[in-house]
């Protein structure tokens, strides 16, 4: 009895030991086959894409060419799925705001659901995600999660819910409804990514309809990064950022983010608009763009190390150019789009979006030039021109003539190419805003300025419009002359206000019209802006500290406290600003084609901003104002003060080496 089962007892040691090595041996041809396959993970990336579902025709690498598209960008997605089905397909938010589709936004969520539909795993949100104020954005996170359909992710890690009010409650409400959260999990090849959202300091210097307030980013994001090593089992860290970056280093929010978080594998970085031919790195941490309006989608693919970081590799941006077919199953979701569009918002104008206002024959400036090239544009020329020209000829115009309208570059959203110019085109070179009457489109608002304010608003265009690009000014009814080589705020060396150069009478061959008018300190002059622009006059005030000060008025005089009540109308409507170049546009005479044209009046320029690069003595230091006196005086205080300590310092040392010279010779 004991033998048997001694015999058996050995049998169940053998069969377990045989059976431990042939686990022993599975496990060991299982690792072996996990090191010879390389960990690999391919990315797809977009940001700043601000409606722009259709293609559309502007200026790119210096061509003129037609660009971007839904339909395009899902080819390439396509395309890059084929080759490998898991790819990661993300992008760093402003997903909205900058065409027609925008006008639709809170009813259809048209963006969201057509990224749903070709296959992004996440977004996060951008500064004009809250373009069209809480209400709006509430409504367009209902109206997504509503359809039932396919929606990418929306995540933000940095909402500071604290202090919250009504407004901010019915916010959190809405991004629980859709289901926003601090970080998500995606596998991708066997690899677990951990993708993180976060909305920028300047995103929020840059939405002022925005009512959430939150916390650093890069705090913020080391803190997600934290919880999800503790939660989560994660392979890759991957940050969808709308911070942006910045030629200044100090301003530059994604860098620092890579720099106090180097856990982070990727950043995708929007907000900026930047275009990177290459990634930015630091250390183990890559930050990509791909610039904006979906002109072009990065492409890349993250490899594992020995280390378990990862190696960025094959990095192209793919141009979404003509040769690019669009995808025909995406381009239907879109009609059904367009429809909806003509019906609910054109009409109301009495427009839709494919309608011609014009042929033009002539190259306009770009969007770049406008804030780059510190000179006058015929684009802005164009755009100033339309508003003095829209409020006059308004149903229920006041009579009062507009002295100057202005627009500033960071406005303005795109350019005209040559070719026909239709409402879709003119609504995507100024798209932005909502007014009060809750519909799409910034209004123009008339204010009034003295002609002091009115000098300052020249002098900062010249003086500080380098430090702040997107603040560069363009006037209609108002010239100027300013010399770079000048002492800050005492640039200007000549503005005045002129009459006849503003299209409404268009001189054969330039500004042969003109009439100067001077400037009268204080007098009230009328001005015309878009709301947002007008809004950004009184904040001058506050971002020189008092040091500039611009406060518009109503025509009696008294400060304006709420823009809104300056809102020009066109009979019961508000004028938007839009609608406005539209109408200029189109009043114009036919041409050869049979429709409006053009005129060669912006084909040149008409003098409205004038640059002196006079370096000689005189003209840097002829007539002075009041700045420069003081900025002179506070030098001269401080040189004066050096000399005096030096003075008094080489007296001291004097003094104390005759003492001790008094002392050596008594001795």
């Amino acid at each position: 009895m004991k033998t048997k089962k001694k015999r058996n007892g050995r049998k169940i040691w053998l069969f377990g030991a045989a059976a431990a090595i042939l686990l022993l041996i599975g496990v060991c041809q299982s690792r072996s086959r996990a090191a010879g396959q390389e960990n690999r993970v391919s990315v797809l990336f977009t940001h700043d894409m601000h409606s722009h579902i259709n293609s559309f025709q502007t200026v790119y690498q210096g061509e003129d060419v037609d660009i971007g598209g839904f339909g395009r960008i899902q080819t390439i997605i396509n395309r890059q799925r084929e080759e490998d089905p898991e790819t990661l397909l993300v992008d760093g938010g402003d997903f909205s705001m900058g065409s027609l589709f925008q006008t639709v936004y809170e009813t259809q969520a048209s963006e969201l659901r057509l990224m749903g539909a070709m296959g992004y795993d996440a977004t996060t949100f951008g500064n004009h995600e809250f373009d069209f104020r809480s209400k709006g954005l509430e409504n367009m996170l209902y109206t997504a999660a509503e359809s039932g359909e396919k929606l990418p992710a929306l995540l933000v890690c940095n909402v500071d819910w604290t202090d919250m009010g009504e407004e901010q409650a019915a916010i959190k409400e809405a991004f629980d409804n859709y289901g926003v959260k601090d970080y998500i999990i995606v596998e991708r090849n066997g690899v677990k990514v951990a993708l993180i959202g976060v909305f920028g300091k300047n995103a929020l210097a840059c939405a002022p309809t925005c009512a959430l307030a939150f916390q650093d980013p890069a705090e913020a994001v080391a803190e997600t990064v934290a919880e999800i090593r503790e939660k989560e089992d994660a392979d890759m860290l991957v940050c969808l950022s709308h911070c942006g970056t910045n030629e200044d280093k100090k301003k530059s929010e994604d860098e620092m983010i890579a720099e106090k978080v180097p856990e982070l594998d990727l950043i995708i970085s929007g907000h900026s608009h930047t275009t990177l031919e290459e990634p930015l790195v630091y250390g183990d941490t890559y930050i990509v763009s791909a610039g904006e309006y979906g002109k072009a989608v990065g492409s890349f693919q993250m490899t594992e190390k020995e280390d378990g970081r990862w190696q960025l590799e094959n990095y192209r941006l793919i141009p979404t150019t003509a040769d690019i077919p669009e995808d025909e199953e995406i381009k239907k979701k879109i009609g059904e789009f367009e429809k909806t569009i003509d019906e609910d918002y054109l009409s109301l104008f009495g427009y839709t979006a494919d309608q011609v206002l014009a042929y033009n024959p002539y190259d306009f400036s770009t969007v770049y030039d406008l804030e780059q090239e510190h000179t006058e544009h015929n684009l802005g020329s164009l755009i100033t021109d339309a508003y003095v020209y829209a409020v006059e000829t308004a149903k229920g115009y006041d009579g009062i003539p507009v002295d100057m309208a202005v627009v500033p570059s960071g406005t303005v959203r795109d350019t005209y190419v040559p070719g026909d110019i239709t409402v879709e085109d003119v609504f995507n070179s100024f798209s932005l805003g909502i007014g009060k009457d809750g519909i799409p489109g910034y209004p123009l608002v008339s204010v009034y300025l003295t002609g002091k304010e009115l000098k300052m608003a020249a002098e900062i265009d010249a003086s500080i419009s380098d430090f702040m690009k997107t603040a560069r000014l363009y006037m209609s009814g108002m010239d100027m002359t300013y010399n770079p080589h000048r002492l800050i705020l005492n640039k200007v060396t000549d503005v005045y206000l002129t009459k006849g150069d503003n299209g409404l009478l268009l001189p054969e061959g330039g500004n042969g019209n003109k009439e100067r008018r001077e400037l009268e300190d204080d007098k009230l002059y009328r001005v015309v802006a878009d709301l947002y622009s007008g809004q950004m006059l009184s904040a001058v005030t506050d971002m020189s500290y008092g040091i500039l000060s611009l406060v518009p008025k109503h025509a009696d005089g008294t400060p304006v406290t709420d823009f809104e009540d300056c809102i020009v109308y066109d009979g019961d409507m508000e004028l938007k600003a839009w609608a406005g170049i539209a109408k200029y546009i189109s009043s114009f005479e036919e041409g050869s084609s049979g429709i409006a044209e053009i005129p060669a009046y912006y084909s040149i320029a008409q003098g409205r901003k004038n640059v002196e690069e006079a370096k000689d003595l005189g003209s840097l230091i002829k007539n002075p104002n009041k700045y420069a006196v003081i900025i002179v005086s506070a030098v001269t205080a401080v040189v004066l003060l050096a000399v005096l300590i030096i003075v008094l310092v080489a007296k001291l040392i004097i003094k104390i080496h005759s003492a001790h010279s008094r002392r050596q010779s008594t001795k």
